[in-house]
């Protein structure tokens, strides 16, 4: 009975994952291998840190009257993958945290007026700026709180 429900299971398994996403899908693509002290360099260059904190690189002045800081890196529960951290870059709409969503961009789906850096920046400054933002976050496993300790004794 188990390997009749496990078999379709698998093979619908191995036959998602061997699929071909077709002519838009990121099959293929690959970038350079950036540097992590050019990234730093770009960072400041670009400005970043009008609006983003990072390692000990300190926040300027915001731009016209906006004063948000948005922290980056640090330790982090889940994977901030190149390619999170690429889109973000190239397309900071495309996920937007709600706690930096104002309201009246947070419903037309745009970050929070984040210039759009793609005509500004090489492709170079941006593999470095990404390797550098890579650089600066660390995987930890979440830790246990004290209702989980009690749940899995009283289960």
């Amino acid at each position: 009975m188990k390997q009749i429900f496990l078999t379709p299971l698998f093979l619908l398994f191995f036959l998602l994952a061997s699929c071909n996403f077709g002519p838009n899908s990121g099959r293929g693509f690959s970038l350079p291998e950036g540097n992590v002290d050019n990234g730093r360099t770009a960072f400041v260059e670009l400005e970043c840190n009008a609006c983003h904190t990072v390692g000990d690189i300190e926040h300027i002045a915001g731009r016209e009257g906006h004063d948000i800081d948005i922290k980056l890196g640090g330790q982090v529960t889940s994977l901030k993958t190149y390619g999170d951290l690429l889109t973000s870059v190239i397309n900071p709409s495309y996920k937007i945290n709600r706690r930096y969503a104002r309201a009246d961009t947070a419903s037309e789906g745009s970050s929070m007026e984040m210039a759009a850096y793609n005509e500004v920046m090489t492709v170079q400054q941006l593999v470095d700026l990404v390797t550098y933002l890579e650089s600066n976050y660390e995987l930890v496993h979440p830790t246990r709180n004290e209702y989980a300790r009690y749940r899995v004794e009283g289960s």
